[in-house]
């Protein structure tokens, strides 16, 4: 199982109050991850959240797939962006071939250690060849929960990593970087963008 019933009942409850600002940014390493791509190509957005990346997705000319495991996000990024947006947990992904990207921002920490190779076979398999997978993490050594209760899985570079090419992605890019989360702490985080061979 992919899902935490704590951290989905969490983003549940405060998607309602969520406020968007005309002009919100998306997340910075979205274009460059886009770049990659066949123009008009299929994208899968991963967690999509309130929608601000997907809504971007869309404008740059992409047919975006917006997905999130929690229903009142979805409702939020439909309203907000009319993207479409369907509800959809990590293992259940269900696709073969279907997308040229996999756009999984600040989502995937969310699934629970044991559930991740299955997970990441999952997004391979969704990939067609030569398709490319953008996902971002926070570090750690353990699967934990943050000061708010979301579950994350909290990796180690070379933990994560050994987990991707066990899928069968090849590393093409990673970075890590310190950044401050939503529960007030510091930790370090990393991006990775991988290709299905």
């Amino acid at each position: 199982m992919s899902r935490d019933p704590d951290t989905i009942a969490f983003y549940e409850d405060r998607a309602p109050h969520w406020v968007f600002h005309s002009g919100e940014a998306h997340s910075h390493q979205l274009d460059a991850f886009l770049d990659r791509l066949p123009p008009g190509a299929a994208v899968l957005e991963l967690g999509c959240g309130g929608g601000r990346d997907a809504a971007h997705i869309k404008q740059r000319g992409f047919a975006v797939d917006a997905t999130d495991a929690t229903p009142a996000l979805v409702a939020r990024a439909n309203q907000a962006f009319a993207l479409g947006a369907r509800v959809m947990a990590f293992d259940e992904l269900d696709a073969e071939a279907a997308y040229a990207g996999v756009w999984a921002h600040a989502s995937l920490l969310h699934c629970p250690r044991a559930a991740l190779p299955d997970v990441l076979a999952r997004i391979h398999r969704a990939l067609v060849p030569g398709g490319w997978h953008f996902a971002s993490y926070k570090l750690g050594d353990g699967e934990g929960r943050d000061l708010l209760g979301r579950l994350h899985n909290f990796p180690s570079p070379e933990w994560l990593i050994a987990a991707y090419q066990a899928a069968g992605f090849a590393l093409h890019a990673q970075a890590t970087y310190a950044g401050k989360a939503s529960d007030g702490t510091q930790r370090d985080w990393i991006d990775l963008t991988v290709s299905k061979p």
